[in-house]
């Protein structure tokens, strides 16, 4: 999670409710070992935990990943590529979150996720 944290940069809340943050995964980035080799591609549960490094950075506070509700992947992610993700602020339901995200890089949609979080 911590090199995770090292790739995110540029983390901003729009006056429209969302929150958002740029991402780089070096091609050193230890989620790329074996995922595969000779064409590295950034795993979906690295997008996820991505996800997850956004919240607890912008809440300031550490969450739990209790359910995925939808992930949806439509294109790779590859080592050196910038990819951004957005989030509408989390629904709090008492110690719960509800989070709806969506991945971008180069203009095209990544991926799209429902996660349900607990704060820790």
């Amino acid at each position: 999670m911590q090199e995770i944290y090292k790739s995110m940069y540029d983390l901003s809340e729009s006056p429209g409710e969302n929150i958002t943050a740029r991402f780089l995964f070096r091609s050193d980035f230890s989620g790329f070992k074996g995922h595969f080799p000779g064409r590295p591609i950034l795993p979906g549960i690295c997008k996820i935990q991505a996800v997850l490094a956004m919240i607890e950075k912008w809440h300031k506070k550490n969450v739990c990943l209790t359910e995925i509700s939808l992930a949806k992947f439509y294109i790779p992610v590859f080592d050196n590529q910038e990819i951004i993700i957005s989030s509408g602020k989390p629904d709090k339901i008492s110690d719960q979150m509800n989070i709806r995200a969506s991945v971008t890089g180069g203009g095209k949609k990544i991926a799209e996720l429902q996660l349900k979080l607990t704060v820790k």
